[in-house]
Order: C-alpha cells, then structure tokens, then sequence
C-alpha cells in the first residue's frame, strides 16, 4: 500500500492535474472487464451536468469489481486507490463503496490539497461537496454536503451521491453556485486535485487524451535518454505548452510497455524506437547507484528536475 500513496503525494506535492495508469502487459491476453451497470447512466449525467459544476471525478466503476484486484488488474488496483486519495475526505463514505481495494486505505498518507477541507486554513471561494438526500428551504434545487456543519443548496437539480465544484463568493454559508471543476484552477488560481484515467497500453496514452489537441509536450524517460542539463540547458526558460505529459515507465521501462503495445508492434516502435514516441527522451537520473529505480522514487526525482520547466508556464 505504500507505493500508491507515494505516487498519490507525488501528484499532489507537484501540483499534477491529470495522471493515466497505463497497462504495459497489454499484449498478453486478459479476461475482459466486469460490466458497470451504471456506466450508461453515468455518462448520460455526466454530459448533461459538465457545465453546472458536476464533477467527473465522482464517477468511478469500481464497485463493479467486488475482489481484490491487486494481482489481477494492478491498474484498477492503482487507479482506485488514486481515485479515492483525490477525493475530499469526508465524501469517501458516499463515493466509495467499501472494497477489498480499500480494505487498508487508513494506513496511506493524507494528501491536503487544497479542495480537502482544513479547519485552519483561510477559507477561500470553491468548495468541493457531494449532493445529498433532502430539499433546500426554498423548496427547490439540492443540498450539498461541502464538509462543514451544515449544508449547502444550489439551484440545480442534481442526484444524490454526485460530486460536485461550488463557488461561494459570501464563505460557506452563504449562497452557492455549482460550477465548471476547472474553475478554481482556471478562475482562481488553486490547485484543485488531479484527474486519473486508465489506458489499456502504452498506445492508448496518447491515443485517449482527453485535450483537445493532444499533448503539445511529451517526455518520456528512460536511462538511456539524453540527461536533462543537455536536452534542456536554459535554466531560466520555461517552455511554452498547454498539456505536458510526462511518462514514467514500471521496473522494465517504457521499451517493455512498447513492445507489449500492439499497436505500437504494428509501428515497428519497440525497443531503442520507443523514443520516437516523444519529443524529448530524457535520463533523470545518470549513474544511479541501483539496477532499478521504482516508479514512486522516479516520479519525485523526475518531476524535481523537470519543474522549472512549468514553474512560470
């Protein structure tokens, strides 16, 4: 359990918005997932509910799977831990069904971001809830659980068990809006979590990127990339993006993920080629010291490196 959470604190301390658990075993043959019975029902409300502030991290098909999928699906296992670690504490218990996955989640660390509610901080004007049973005074719209004693209402009209993004200019008890869950990093500044996805290969990374445009930016690493002093050698420079993917690979690197990728074989990129996949291949760590660096320790150690490349984007 200790890795996930080094990865969870990793996203969180370096401010990541999106992070996608990527499959490097995709070449080998595995049994199809479980149906969600509800997967119809949550995208018909997550296309309807985008812009009044319904988040989509609240959507999660774990409880599809009722084992412990550590050995099975170590993806799942990973994304459902990240899922779950994102998510404001005092809303787990209505999102998260309990699950073996979970079974020691009371031994990861605490993330507190700032969407995750802190009695000593300043208050600030975007809260994070979850709609609950009940109507509001006025006799419409729903309540909204935001963490504190008591709870909020909003005009619109949303199920209960969904998590939504509040804008509440007055403080938290004062009126609520719900609105776009980019709004408080786009409109107020905040780091507000991270997104997670799973991609079935190494492929499918790019291939299912949710941003317009794709990556304008993709490093990968690998102990066989240029270091970053030679590929990067402005100190002072940012670069210039919207969307940078950085991609760690698991104990046998990306080359491995890339020649398990059918669709990468299909290609010819596999091996010594995967670097053809990125703009910049990169050796965070020349001269390492151990044969393997694990994915945790290559998170915090790349992302050090690499931050000044964002700090002032």
């Amino acid at each position: 359990m200790t890795s996930p959470g080094r990865i969870a604190r990793a996203l969180a301390v370096f401010g990541v918005d999106e992070v996608v658990v990527y499959d490097d075993m995709a070449g080998a043959p595995a049994a199809p997932p479980p149906e969600d019975p509800h997967a119809g029902k949550n995208k018909r409300q997550q296309d309807g509910r985008r812009q009044q502030g319904f988040n989509p991290k609240s959507q999660h098909s774990h409880d599809a799977e009722s084992s412990l999928t550590v050995d099975v699906d170590p993806c799942h296992f990973l994304t459902h831990l990240l899922s779950y670690l994102e998510a404001p504490p005092f809303m787990r218990k209505a999102l998260f069904p309990i699950h073996p996955n979970l079974r020691l989640a009371g031994l990861l660390p605490t993330m507190d971001m700032p969407h995750h509610p802190n009695p000593i901080d300043t208050p600030i004007a975007y809260r994070e809830g979850v709609t609950v049973e009940g109507m509001p005074p006025s006799g419409k719209g729903t309540l909204v659980d935001i963490g504190t004693k008591g709870h909020v209402a909003v005009d619109d009209e949303i199920p209960p068990k969904t998590r939504v993004t509040l804008h509440l200019p007055q403080g938290d008890h004062g009126p609520a809006e719900a609105v776009n869950p980019a709004a408080p990093r786009e409109e107020g500044g905040f780091y507000w979590g991270y997104n997670v996805r799973k991609a079935s290969a190494l492929s499918a990374v790019f291939e299912e990127c949710p941003h317009e445009g794709g990556y304008d930016v993709s490093i990968g690493t690998s102990d066989r990339g240029e270091t970053v002093a030679k590929v990067f050698p402005d100190q002072r420079r940012p670069l210039k993006f919207k969307h940078m993917l950085v991609v760690f690979g698991g104990p046998k690197g990306i080359e491995f993920a890339a020649s398990n990728d059918p669709k990468l074989a299909a290609m010819g990129v596999y091996g010594s080629g995967t670097s053809e996949l990125f703009d910049h291949w990169l050796n965070i760590l020349p001269g390492q010291g151990s044969r393997v660096v694990r994915t945790d320790e290559a998170m915090y150690i790349g992302l050090s490196g690499l931050r000044r490349l964002w700090d002032s984007n």
